[in-house]
């Protein structure tokens, strides 16, 4: 059913959403489009791009400097929106590649407008949304300039947790994670080797295990406080419109 579709749950944290505004949200997943691993689908530059909404599998949205060095800005989890800065914008600042194998949904600019139109409260959930998404960016930027290397993973596998859990993906003991330590150092500018020796230190210490895929709290309140991990950023505490 819809209301149980990682983005019914991502935007039913913000609006109770009715029978009528699901329908709505229905209509929007009649394009289907599945994407492969490393095949980008929204290129740094492009212009005309469609949005797209991820219904299953990882992305990493990611800037690609002159020099060939690319910066992750974050990874897209199912629930979110690829590629939305880009319709309003006309031209994409960033590209979106796939971590794993990806079903999405494809939103043409005049599909959002008529949705927006004909359902003002699903538009300010998309706003609250988009919101929120930029609320997580200032703490990865804060991650990156100011939090100490173990801090940094930590906190930042407590929030994949916190958006997972938001969409029925993830809970306190854990969730499934598909990333590499590669991956995660590319997005909290630290090396691989370093991640992975924090990850080491983390686990020795009893808080939090990565192993084979997946990402183990073994003392949950303890790593939220080791990291100072708040979670009013992510606004989960609704629906704040009934």
């Amino acid at each position: 059913m819809m209301k149980n579709t990682p983005l019914a749950r991502k935007l039913g944290a913000f609006v109770a959403l009715s029978e009528a505004e699901l329908s709505v949200l229905e209509g929007l997943h009649k394009r289907r489009r599945t994407f492969v691993a490393g095949r980008d689908l929204v290129h740094q530059g492009q212009s005309d791009q469609a949005a797209y909404i991820l219904f299953s599998g990882w992305a990493c949205s990611y800037k690609l400097l002159e020099d060939g060095q690319r910066q992750i800005v974050d990874f897209q989890i199912p629930g979110d929106f690829l590629g939305l800065r880009s319709v309003v914008l006309h031209l994409s600042d960033h590209s979106v590649e796939p971590v794993t194998d990806i079903e999405v949904t494809e939103v043409h600019v005049s599909d959002l407008m008529k949705t927006f139109s004909d359902t003002p409260r699903l538009a300010t959930a998309v706003l609250w949304a988009a919101s929120r998404d930029e609320a997580m960016v200032v703490e990865h930027l804060i991650n990156i300039g100011r939090r100490e290397a173990d801090v940094r993973v930590a906190h930042f596998l407590l929030e994949l947790g916190a958006r997972l859990t938001l969409v029925g993906l993830g809970s306190k003991t854990g969730y499934a994670c598909p990333l590499t330590q590669y991956l995660l150092a590319d997005a909290l500018g630290l090396s691989s080797v370093h991640v992975n020796r924090v990850l080491r230190t983390l686990r020795e210490a009893g808080m939090v295990t990565f192993r084979d895929g997946f990402v183990t709290f073994d003392d949950y309140d303890r790593l939220a406080e080791y990291a100072k991990f708040e979670r009013t950023y992510l606004d989960q505490v609704g629906p704040l419109l009934a």
